[in-house]
């Protein structure tokens, strides 16, 4: 059975199934959806719960089965969790998943939680997911498109009291508040969640919501970009050691990086062809500081190594999400250095 996000409380206000199975690469909303899930779980008396991570091909499924079928003395409901992070169980698991889906006919006793990234049309057509999706329910989490952000952030502040300035005023506070957290709903989360810290339930003007999203560490996270772009490999280096010294997010320091690197593929494109430099960077909504930045760094990259950065980007983004990449380390702090460092060189040599 497939389900809609937006159907998922709906859905769990009439009943729970013993089997849900949720697929995307957008985290806040697959965190939230897991915990609607829980949530529902524990008031319908799922007390007891238990989390199985899959890594490597080596890893003993034996475990989850067996936890599937027990329960401790003091508990006659739980919740059994399987996160796959590479998206493929492997022989093994896709007998184990097939034969956890088959198990959750008629189980009031476990209700069996699969967490997978953003799948492709292949593996969705696999035994053990055609199994999952059989006997339970299944949520594909859809990143939320650029043009929608801005209405999934008014919707967010709505539920906690706040909203912008009606008309014109409100929605450009809205499309700036988009502009600075665009492509990460982590970002645009904390930031949703510090307003509610700092001002009452009620309207927000422009200029509060201006100053708290300006106002944080992710200020760094920009400042960060510029040191990328004009080669200041010390800087760099000093802003991501703090960065990780503060507690900020691997996701959203990827993100900053990502960013400029689709906008540098994007104007190396534009200019291949035939658009010229200044109309490229103005399509891309880059200006200001960053604008003469890019002006420096565009002549002086390859397309060859555009390529290559937007290859090592999406490398980076399954690392700090928890995947393992040949010839990468594993750690994602030192994943994101080894990124900022290629940019840097991409465009010195």
């Amino acid at each position: 059975m497939q389900l809609a996000l937006n159907q998922l409380n709906a859905h769990l206000g009439k009943g729970l199934r013993a089997l849900y199975t949720l697929h995307g690469d957008e985290p806040l909303q697959q965190q939230e959806a897991a915990d609607a899930i829980r949530a529902a779980a524990r008031a319908a008396g799922y007390s007891e719960r238990s989390s199985h991570t899959v890594a490597g091909a080596h890893f003993d499924w034996s475990a989850v089965l067996a936890a599937g079928g027990s329960l401790s003395l003091f508990a006659d409901k739980q919740i059994l969790e399987v996160r796959i992070p590479s998206g493929k169980p492997g022989k093994d698991g896709s007998l184990a998943l097939q034969q956890l889906a088959e198990a959750a006919q008629g189980n009031d006793s476990t209700l069996t939680l699969v967490m997978l990234p953003r799948l492709d049309k292949a593996t969705k057509s696999g035994a053990w997911f055609a199994a999952l999706e059989a006997h339970g329910v299944t949520l594909q989490i859809e990143p939320i498109e650029r043009t929608a952000l801005p209405s999934w952030i008014a919707q967010r502040l709505g539920a906690q009291g706040q909203r912008v300035a009606a008309g014109e005023e409100g929605q450009r506070t809205l499309q700036f508040f988009a502009d600075r957290v665009e492509g990460n709903l982590l970002a645009a989360h904390q930031e949703i969640q510090k307003l509610a810290l700092l001002y009452p339930p009620g309207e927000l003007q422009s200029a509060q919501i201006e100053q708290a999203v300006l106002n944080v560490a992710r200020y760094d996270v920009f400042k960060l970009s510029e040191a990328v772009l004009s080669g200041q490999l010390a800087r760099v280096q000093r802003m991501l050691d703090g960065l990780q010294a503060e507690g900020v997010a691997e996701v959203l320091v990827h993100w900053a990086l990502a960013e400029d690197i689709r906008s540098l593929k994007r104007v190396k494109d534009a200019i291949a062809g035939g658009r010229p430099l200044p109309m490229a960077l103005r399509e891309q909504r880059i200006w200001g500081v960053k604008e003469r930045l890019f002006e420096r760094v565009v002549p002086r990259l390859s397309d060859q190594a555009a390529a290559q950065l937007l290859q090592s980007a999406h490398t980076v983004d399954g690392i700090v999400k928890g995947l393992k990449a040949p010839g990468w380390p594993q750690d994602g702090w030192q994943a994101l250095r080894r990124l900022a460092f290629e940019v840097v060189q991409s465009f010195k040599a």
